[in-house]
């Protein structure tokens, strides 16, 4: 995430949720607060997205697709997130890196849980200039400004309020491809050693693959070509995973692994008509446990 203020990929995000919004999953998917966190010019792609007429300028075309199959993306892994957070209902719900998510304002479930969002110190900064005085559904949210070059992560969370000894559900989101292994492995070391029994991680991670390292260059390429913003640049893939090793490494940690499948699957029981099945095959939604 970038330090200076909220990471382009997180309004990326934002846009697809936005996109997404009583169009894809309907019934499923919500996420009636995403626009409402855009700035005009953010919300602009949107609106062309939303209207299904692909754009003949090559720029505007690029970020077209850019943003129609981060789109299809976003709306499986958020739905298999959301059931998991419902599923389990605990007190508690720390977000890492939170970017703009908007969790915390939307479901309803959240009512009686106590929401922490992780994430750089300016980032968060402009995420609550963004909300304003929007009220949320959560009972309560803490923001936990963390410089993970610096901060003691477990530290940041029990100022905030944070009970170790009560359960707690970790969303972990998009965030793994952008960190090194060794990033992953002390992450996930933070997260057993804070979480009592009847905890839950939910995590997205990407396994190996050639076509969408492949994909994700031609994209940055395209979007140069275009003289156009590049999201990505800043945020480059560092690990990728197999899902035997992060079982592996989850369960040395307390955590057993109850489901963990490719999003692509995920879309088919969701009757979704995706046009880049190579992206959601190589990305997986794991949910696991704290013994």
């Amino acid at each position: 995430m970038a330090e200076r203020k909220a990471s382009r990929t997180a309004v990326l995000v934002c846009q697809g949720r936005a996109v997404a919004e009583g169009r894809l999953a309907v019934g499923r998917f919500a996420d009636p607060i995403a626009i409402e966190l855009l700035t005009p010019a953010e919300q602009e792609p949107v609106r062309r997205v939303r209207s299904g007429t692909r754009p003949k300028p090559f720029g505007e075309r690029m970020e077209f697709e850019l943003l129609t199959g981060t789109t299809e993306v976003l709306v499986v892994r958020t739905v298999a997130i959301d059931d998991a957070v419902r599923e389990r209902g605990n007190p508690q719900l720390v977000i890492l890196g939170a970017g703009l998510d908007a969790r915390a304002w939307r479901m309803a479930k959240l009512a009686e849980v106590d929401v922490f969002e992780v994430d750089q110190p300016a980032s968060q900064q402009e995420k609550r200039e963004r909300l304003g005085e929007r009220t949320a559904t959560a009972a309560s949210v803490r923001f936990v400004p963390v410089d993970f070059a610096h901060d003691s992560l477990g530290a940041a969370l029990a100022e905030a309020g944070h009970d170790e000894t009560r359960p707690t559900t970790w969303i972990w989101e998009g965030v793994v491809p952008y960190l090194t292994p060794e990033q992953v492995e002390a992450t996930l070391d933070m997260v057993g050693k804070h979480s009592a029994p009847g905890s839950r991680l939910i995590l997205t991670y990407p396994v190996p693959s050639r076509v969408y390292s492949i994909g994700r260059t031609a994209v940055q390429v395209l979007l140069n070509l275009a003289g156009r913003n590049n999201p990505m640049a800043g945020e480059p893939n560092r690990s990728s995973w197999q899902p035997e090793r992060m079982r592996k490494l989850l369960g040395a940690r307390g955590f057993d692994v109850t489901t963990d499948v490719d999003q692509l699957s995920i879309a088919r029981g969701l009757d979704l008509a995706i046009e880049r099945d190579s992206f959601l095959a190589s990305s997986r939604v794991a949910v696991a446990d704290r013994r």
